[in-house]
Order: structure tokens, then C-alpha cells, then sequence
């Protein structure tokens, strides 16, 4: 599903405040046309949707910026809030549409359930997030990993995972993704029998030192 959100060139010397008492929100996109950065506005529901949409430093966005006829890729890189009342300060984007690659954080997601499990073993989700570098115009929205086939003591590295045409993984190859580990052993229960036999130890003891 591709994200899009439309801001505008906001005027300068306006206030934050006041922005937001129209129902805006300020907004800074970075990286655009080189170093430059642009302030702009959106509009705080089309601010809200973006959020349930969108995850820090994870999705492209198709920013459209009509006033300076602009429209591209953008990873949203910041959220600020206030710090307990739901109130939306300000979002930062970062542009990509001039970059051949970017590098990005992409979430774990791990379909089937692991043949070592089923056996009583124990999956460790070692890296829920995987660094990956890819075309911002073909970002995946998360890295699906297959651990239906993983029995008990094996695990996933990052080297074994298949990933997109034309991503790559910037992690260590030989860090585990994913294990399975056997199920605690549980200390055995002493028998009555032998708990007879200790208190009848212990009653000898007593009698031989009297």
C-alpha cells in the first residue's frame, strides 16, 4: 500500500501555536534538492491518517507538495509530541527521491510456526529488525522469514535470509535472526520413599550423637 500526504510551503514567520489552532501542523522536509530544507504544513488529519499509516524511519512516503511542484519519497524520520496529552507538534520527513539507495530499518515479521516448537522447544526472536538497502522507490514494507522447517537447537542468520530483488542486508551475516532452543529441564521431584529415607537418616544421627 503506497502512503501519501500532501503538505504546503508554510509561510514564513508563522507560528507554531498558531498553525495548529487552524488545524495544521508544522513540518520540515529535509534533503531536498541536496542540503536544503524546506518548512512546510499539513493538515492535522491528514497528519493523523499519515501516522496510523506510516512507521518512524520504516515507510517511504509520497510527499506532494503542490506550492513549489514537488512530489517524492520521503522516510518519515521524526514525531514530536507533547509528552502526555495526544497532541501532535511537529513531523519530519527526509527525502529520497534523488537517492539511487537508502539504508533502512525494516521490521522481522516470522511466518509459520517452527518445527522445534511444536517438539516442546522454546523461538527466540533474536533481531526483531533487520538494516537493509534497497531503491527508495521498491522499500518493502517488512522482511517475512519462513522458520516453519528450524527444529530444536537450530537457528536463522542473517546470511540465510531471503530478501527482496535488489535489497541487501547491511547487518553482521553471521548474527542470529532467529533460535530455537530445547525446553528447560525441570529439577525431578524427590520421591516419599526418599524423603522417608532421609528423615530416617537424619533420626539415626540425632540418637547416635545423644
Amino acid at each position: 500500500m503506497e502512503v501519501k500526504v500532501e503538505c504546503h510551503k508554510r509561510a514564513e514567520g508563522s507560528k507554531p501555536k498558531a498553525l495548529r489552532r487552524e488545524g495544521l501542523i508544522p513540518a520540515t522536509l529535509y534533503g531536498h534538492k541536496g542540503a536544503e530544507s524546506v518548512a512546510l504544513t499539513v493538515e492535522a488529519k491528514a497528519a493523523e491518517t499519515l501516522l496510523k499509516q506510516a512507521d518512524i524511519n520504516h515507510t517511504a512516503v509520497q510527499v506532494n507538495i503542490p506550492d513549489l511542484s514537488w512530489n517524492g519519497k520521503a522516510l518519515l524520520r521524526e514525531v514530536q509530541t507533547h509528552p502526555w496529552k495526544p497532541i501532535l507538534y511537529h513531523l519530519s520527513f527526509f527525502s529520497v527521491a534523488s537517492q539511487d539507495t537508502i539504508q533502512i530499518s525494516l521490521p522481522v515479521n516470522l511466518v509459520g510456526t517452527a518445527f522445534g516448537v511444536k517438539q516442546g522447544g522454546i523461538l527466540e526472536h533474536v533481531m526483531t529488525e533487520l538494516q537493509v538497502e534497497c531503491a527508495p522507490d521498491s522499500i518493502p514494507e517488512a522482511i517475512e522469514v519462513d522458520i516453519s522447517n528450524l527444529d530444536i537447537g537450530a537457528s536463522l542468520h542473517v546470511h540465510e535470509i531471503l530478501l527482496p530483488s535488489g535489497a541487501t542486508a547491511m547487518d553482521d551475516p553471521q548474527r542470529p535472526v532467529v533460535n530455537i532452543l530445547g525446553a528447560p529441564t525441570m529439577p525431578a521431584e524427590p520421591s516419599e520413599e526418599s524423603e522417608v529415607d532421609e528423615a530416617m537418616s537424619l533420626l539415626a544421627n540425632e540418637e547416635e550423637e545423644v
